[in-house]
């Protein structure tokens, strides 16, 4: 038995592991736990589970952060979706007993939803994008990575559920610095970061504050870590869904 983690960034795995990993390698953490450093998106997130189930993965986790689509939901809270809305408007369902476990887990002060989290292959950085959103699909939140896992994980017939950290509140827009300085995997280049602040220092406050919602976000995912050997400790079957 094998737990598969999926993360996209170099950000979200620091809340599971001091190590450093490539994209796309695997790390083992523990007998019986694997991670891999996907890149952001739904083509980085597919190989990076294929490439967890032939290191023998029977069972997957998407872990890391998420952006808010329903106002209820802050920084910081955490979403253990019951459902993921794709693109194609397929709900794929998460497993309900694993997912249940997780929860019992969680301290009292941690904030959680178990409403579905909707797939982009972009990231939705305006307030007004969000709420158009959540009003068309009522998913409470958006990633860009859990779907492409959830496909892989039903076309190998194994179980996964998602564990994600809202960062961007839906009335939160993200700055513009951050689109301009993203790279292909979902990285951020520090230089071009600068360039733009250079040029657009306007946009520094919502920088900062985007980060401090990150910090909020980690919080919590950190939490949830040190409970990681008991959250990946069961082989779970389909059969008991």
């Amino acid at each position: 038995m094998i737990t598969g983690i999926l993360v996209a960034l170099p950000e979200e795995l620091h809340t599971l592991t001091k190590s450093k990993i490539k994209q796309g390698d695997c790390l083992a953490v523990s007998e019986n736990t694997l991670i891999t450093l996907s890149g952001a998106g739904p083509k980085n997130a597919t190989h990076a589970a294929q490439n967890l189930l032939s290191h023998g993965a029977t069972q997957l986790i998407s872990w890391g952060c998420a952006g808010a689509l329903s106002p209820h939901l802050k920084a910081g809270h955490l979403l253990i979706p019951n459902c993921i809305l794709a693109k194609d408007n397929t709900l794929l369902t998460t497993h309900q007993p694993w997912s249940q476990q997780v929860i019992e887990l969680l301290d009292k002060s941690i904030k959680y939803d178990t409403s579905c989290l909707l797939e982009s292959d972009t990231i939705i950085s305006l307030a007004e994008d969000k709420a158009r959103q959540y009003e068309l699909t009522q998913a409470t939140a958006v990633d860009m990575e859990t779907a492409a896992l959830a496909r892989i994980a039903n076309q190998a017939q194994i179980p996964f559920i998602a564990i994600r950290s809202i960062v961007d509140s839906a009335q939160l827009d993200l700055p513009e610095a951050i689109n301009y300085a993203m790279n292909d995997a979902g990285g951020i280049s520090i230089s071009k970061l600068m360039l733009y602040l250079v040029r657009h220092p306007g946009n520094l406050p919502r920088l900062i504050n985007t980060a401090l919602c990150f910090n909020k976000a980690s919080k919590t995912l950190k939490h949830l870590a040190r409970q990681l050997p008991q959250i990946t400790q069961t082989q779970w079957s389909l059969a008991c869904q």
